[in-house]
């Protein structure tokens, strides 16, 4: 009963959001107040029936009805409570149904804070909101139904994919969908000015707040994957330009360039032309993500096996929102002329250029993403591009990103004094330059990952330091008086600080792992030692434990986790195993002194007869031991692989502090209050008849 009331939500949810994106867009166009006041109770109306619906079918999960095909091909009555939990977004129908849950909670906040918003403009975006959410909606209910019944239910369930099955899958896919989901907001906000034939610095203004929130959940989404796949996967690397990868990285990309985009349109009243097409391309990516990830066309860990017709479906949505935003956008470009002007030696152009190499640095993924699949429809023939590819051709750009961000920050508005702002950054580039000529005299040459990687991370962070010293007027004025312009500064510019010093931190993470990295291969008996990197690994012992065995395993205590490690700390395993495991114990030492005990898994889930492997991480700020227990020998023996990898938690240190950049920003008044009306907007609105 309760799958037949979630089912009727999603469909009753479709016929509102239909009602959301009609009579609000007829009754701006008309100037009815009524018909306008439509839409943002239906926005709330549209968020409780989703809700309803998504707790319906994760009640299906919980109680593990298996009546519901769903629950049967992705669930099983010994699987841990959280993975059943988690397991209603890991398939393709539960994750489109918190695709466009979240969605419609995007546009409820929209109705809700967007109160000093001009009525018709409101009524635009949220009917564009849920023009979004009718194609999605319908494309659940007609071919992707997350609550059809099987006519004989089967006795078990065929569990879920035993990749999936791990803590880090209960934050990852919802805080990438609030970022996918969230960028949405950005296009209802473009489409609707469009519509409406006007785009001024109050609309960047009002743009800015919502692409930030989704650059924030994006961030954080993006990195959780990664920590995911070092940990998870065995393979020792973080990331590997796989296509999942790439369908969020491309808008993580276009998102941060509309930042900075906005920022001009809104101070300047320029860019407003690419402004506008950026809020265009950083959804439209989103969706180009959605149809990678459910069409098929791709085999990836991270893509959810559907059928060909579903990517059809999706196609066709791909045609006609991103189609139709960009047939509009060219349709009233003469309209969105910039007013503003600005000297070439200045803070907008010191913008423009970080727009232009962030969108080309995404085009370039994308052409490597979709190459092989267009070298394969054309010619036949298999093409493989990998990460030498993007390597090769993305880096170039991030490091000249790199080098411009600090100069630009220091440059004034409409015109500045590129001497004034290198004279100021001195000092950092002579730091930075003797970091890297250090360490590649330490290096003997080798390398230039780590002297350029490291160089850039110091020239970044300096950057930041040398735009807050100006800012408080450090050494020009008392030390009074520089706190309380350091006080006094907007919570806008200080999350902008943050954010860049974060991307510094990751750079540093990059560079370092990359250049320094320690592998060892090898066969060991138990009692065995091997050296790595000035660290002594023991293999105490390998024991296989049955399925019912707990999680908790005395002994395979390591030392406290950094990074991400705490937060799926608070959410580990507990309670009866759903697989065999061969657990392999290690001892790892310093200068004869224990130093932690690790414990790498070999498991083996019985319902699908899948292997997966777990590696022991010890995991410190400035390394981490990284071990992985492979194969049984001939001889008795075990493959294991161990590595040393340096200061590889900073990489997702710096995500971190990325995103807690963009929560400090969120938090400034002007975000929080809103901008006033537009002058000149009509006083009221005549209601409908």
């Amino acid at each position: 009963m309760i799958v037949e009331l979630g089912h009727f939500a999603l469909i009753l949810a479709l016929l509102v959001a239909v009602v959301q994106a009609v009579v609000p867009l007829a009754g701006a166009a008309r100037g009815w107040a009524e018909w306008m006041r439509v839409a943002p109770v239906a926005a709330a109306a549209q968020l409780v029936l989703l809700a309803l619906a998504f707790g319906a079918l994760t009640h299906a999960f919980v109680v593990s009805d298996f009546s519901v095909r769903l629950v049967a091909a992705n669930s099983h009555s010994a699987k841990p409570m959280l993975y059943k939990v988690t397991g209603v977004w890991g398939n393709h129908e539960g994750s489109l149904l918190l695709w466009v849950l979240i969605l419609a909670l995007f546009g409820a906040m929209i109705a809700w804070r967007g109160r000093n918003l001009p009525a018709a403009l409101a009524a635009r975006v949220l009917a564009v909101q849920a023009m979004i959410g009718v194609a999605f909606m319908a494309f659940m209910v007609f071919t992707s139904n997350p609550f059809e019944r099987l006519a004989v239910p089967p006795v078990d369930g065929q569990d879920l994919n035993p990749l999936l099955q791990d803590p880090g899958l209960a934050f990852h896919p919802p805080f990438l969908y609030l970022g996918y989901v969230g960028l949405s907001t950005a296009f209802s906000f473009a489409v609707a000015a469009l519509i409406e034939g006007r785009v001024d610095p109050a609309w960047a203004r009002w743009v800015r707040p919502w692409t930030l929130a989704a650059w924030m959940f994006l961030t954080v989404g993006i990195a959780l994957g990664s920590y995911w796949a070092y940990y998870e996967l065995g393979w020792g690397g973080w990331w590997f330009w796989d296509p999942v990868e790439n369908a969020s990285f491309m808008p993580w990309l276009i998102a941060a360039a509309l930042l900075h985009s906005a920022i001009v349109a809104e101070k300047r009243d320029s860019l407003k032309s690419w402004t506008v097409l950026l809020a265009i391309l950083a959804f439209s990516f989103s969706l180009i993500g959605t149809f990678i990830v459910r069409s098929g066309i791709i085999t990836s860990v991270h893509a959810f096996a559907s059928d060909p017709a579903r990517g059809v479906f999706i196609l066709a949505i791909l045609a006609v929102a991103i189609g139709g935003a960009l047939g509009l956008y060219a349709w009233r470009a003469p309209l969105l002329a910039a007013r503003g002007v600005f000297a070439p030696v200045s803070r907008e152009s010191a913008l423009v250029i970080n727009n232009v190499l962030l969108t080309v640095s995404a085009l370039v993924v994308f052409i490597g993403t979709i190459w092989p699949l267009l070298a394969e429809f054309l010619t036949g023939a298999k093409v493989s591009v990998g990460p030498p590819f993007f390597e090769l051709t993305f880096t170039p750009f991030i490091v000249l990103v790199a080098l411009v961000l600090p100069v630009g920050t220091l440059l004034a508005w409409k015109r500045g004094n590129l001497a004034r702002a290198l004279g100021r950054l001195a000092p950092v580039a002579a730091l930075a330059l003797a970091v890297a000529g250090l360490l590649w005299s330490l290096g003997t040459g080798r390398s230039l990952i780590a002297p350029l990687g490291i160089g850039l991370s110091v020239w970044v962070l300096g950057g930041v330091l040398a735009e807050l010293a100006e800012r408080a007027r450090l050494m020009r004025a008392g030390p009074a008086e520089s706190l309380r312009r350091l006080w006094n500064l907007p919570r806008a510019d200080w999350g902008k600080s943050v954010a860049h010093a974060g991307l510094a931190l990751s750079i540093f993470g990059i560079a370092a792992i990359s250049a320094w990295e320690t592998e060892d291969i090898r066969v060991m008996r138990p009692g065995e030692t091997a050296e790595i990197g000035g660290w002594s690994l023991t293999l105490d012992s390998v024991e296989r434990l049955p399925v019912g065995a707990d999680f908790d395993i005395p002994g395979c205590a390591t030392s406290s986790p950094t990074g991400f490690g705490f937060l799926l700390a608070l959410f580990r395993e507990t309670g009866p195993r759903n697989f065999i495991t061969d657990l392999g114990r290690f001892t790892l030492r310093r200068n004869g002194e224990p130093v932690a005990g690790l414990c790498a898994e070999k498991r083996l889930y019985p319902v699908q007869r899948m292997p997966t492997t777990e590696a022991a991480i010890d995991s410190g700020w400035t390394r981490d031991i990284y071990v992985v227990l492979g194969d049984p020998q001939q001889d008795g023996g075990w493959a294991v692989r161990s590595y040393v990898k340096p200061f590889a938690v900073w990489i997702w240190l710096g995500a971190l502090v990325m995103a807690a950049g963009g929560l400090i920003s969120l938090t400034d008044r002007r975000y929080r209050v809103g901008a006033a009306r537009r002058a000149g907007a009509p006083a009221g609105a005549v209601a409908a008849e």
